[in-house]
């Protein structure tokens, strides 16, 4: 791959939806084919992602990142709830054309993807869900408490806060955060916007209705799904996994050892390679 066909060199995109919001995105890899889109985590804008995972996966599927409504570069408010933010989602791809996606979430993404699986079935070919868990999932309404003690953890350690939140305290673990936040930082142009106070706490205040609301019915959802976890995931806790994978009829379950919620940035190799089998079978 060249050095313009990377993830941490592509530009920075805009569209304007039908809801009036004007979207950031950024794509890499071939325009053929059924494009996979990612379904981003709490707080995070576009260059939140492992440039290695993408990477890796574009070499063989067209890709599409994108920031939230309000987050980063994409104007407008911040929804409240994560079924607005799927409806908004639903609105950005429908901006770009697509008659059908494939989809990689990850943790609040993850959230967003099945309300979109709720909204527009048709609009789904294959659902990969990583870090995440269903409506109604136990200590998903937890979120909050572990984000912000995480966070009061962070700014007095001088670390950045996904190093709690997504990576165990082991030596091992360290070492894979250390190297994970190298990675992103890896863009050195145009970078993506923070996400303003207000809106981080709009989204925190959305994952907690989900998370005490009442479990949706997954047994209708026919789509292939892939889940994957750590099996020590702190803020979205692992047997929500396993619920999952329970209550989706055509799913398949990836757990990797000695992870917690950013499993698949700690094993980005064996987790590109995990969703390329996937999306090609």
């Amino acid at each position: 791959m060249q050095e313009s066909e990377t993830y941490i060199h592509a530009p920075n995109k805009h569209i304007r939806a039908a809801n009036g919001i004007t979207y950031a995105y950024r794509e890499l890899g071939e325009k053929t084919g059924i494009p996979i889109v990612f379904f981003t985590h709490l707080s995070a804008n576009l260059d939140n992602w492992d440039p290695r995972i993408i990477d890796g996966i574009a070499e063989q599927h067209w890709v599409i990142t994108f920031d939230n409504t309000g987050v980063g570069l994409s104007n407008g408010q911040v929804p409240g709830t994560i079924k607005e933010m799927a409806e908004d989602a639903i609105a950005f791809i429908k901006a770009l054309g697509f008659k059908q996606i494939d989809i990689l979430s990850f943790s609040m993404g993850g959230m967003i993807a099945q309300e979109l699986l709720e909204l527009e079935p048709t609009l789904i070919r294959k659902v990969i869900l990583t870090g995440t868990g269903p409506c109604g999932g136990k200590g998903s309404e937890n979120v909050t408490k572990i984000s912000n003690q995480d966070l009061v953890r962070a700014i007095f350690t001088l670390k950045d806060v996904k190093t709690y939140l997504f990576f165990t305290r082991t030596s091992n673990g360290k070492k894979k955060a250390k190297e994970f936040l190298a990675r992103i930082k890896e863009r050195k142009q145009n970078r993506d916007k923070m996400i303003r106070l207000k809106g981080y706490l709009t989204q925190l205040k959305a994952i907690n209705r989900w998370g005490k609301s009442t479990p949706a019915d997954l047994s209708k959802i026919k789509q292939p799904i892939l889940v994957v976890n750590g099996e020590a995931d702190r803020m979205v806790p692992t047997e929500n996994s396993y619920d999952l994978v329970q209550r989706l009829l055509n799913s398949k379950l990836v757990i990797y050892k000695h992870a917690g919620h950013g499993a698949i940035f700690q094993y980005h190799q064996e987790f590109a390679k995990e969703v390329l089998a996937f999306l090609n079978k």
